[in-house]
């Protein structure tokens, strides 16, 4: 809750347990530590193909934490043979910016009026060589 965008502010729609249960199953997480802390952190679905959260704490933005942590995940999604990840931000954000930088095309608006963006395997093989 200390990101300063895309906060989550009804916590009601997380259900108990989904986040265990998907870090059981076929999710991942990965974090960045600095001096024993956690700063940032990522967390994928496999079964969904999407990117679940990808968030860097206030002072630590900029530094290129967040682009690694998004590319370990994306690396990971494409060895696994997903052929496409799909993630959705609020727009007109930073997070909105970070997304379109590294290659994802926004394709549509979901209910919640956040973009929904993708990412192909081979989008993300061809920009990343």
């Amino acid at each position: 809750m200390s990101v300063n965008e895309n906060r989550l502010s009804d916590l009601s729609v997380l259900n108990p347990g989904d986040v265990d249960r998907m870090l059981a199953g076929d999710g991942r997480g990965w974090v960045c530590e600095v001096d024993g802390r956690i700063v940032a952190f990522a967390m994928a679905d496999l079964s969904g193909a999407n990117v679940y959260a990808l968030f860097v704490e206030p002072g630590y933005e900029g530094q290129g934490i967040g682009r690694n942590l998004h590319d370990t995940m994306m690396n990971w999604f494409f060895d696994a043979g997903v052929p496409e990840v799909w993630l959705s931000t609020d727009p007109n954000t930073r997070a909105d910016s970070f997304y379109r930088c590294a290659g994802w095309v926004a394709n549509g608006t979901r209910s919640n009026g956040e973009i929904r963006f993708t990412m192909s395997r081979e989008r993300w093989l061809t920009s990343n060589i």
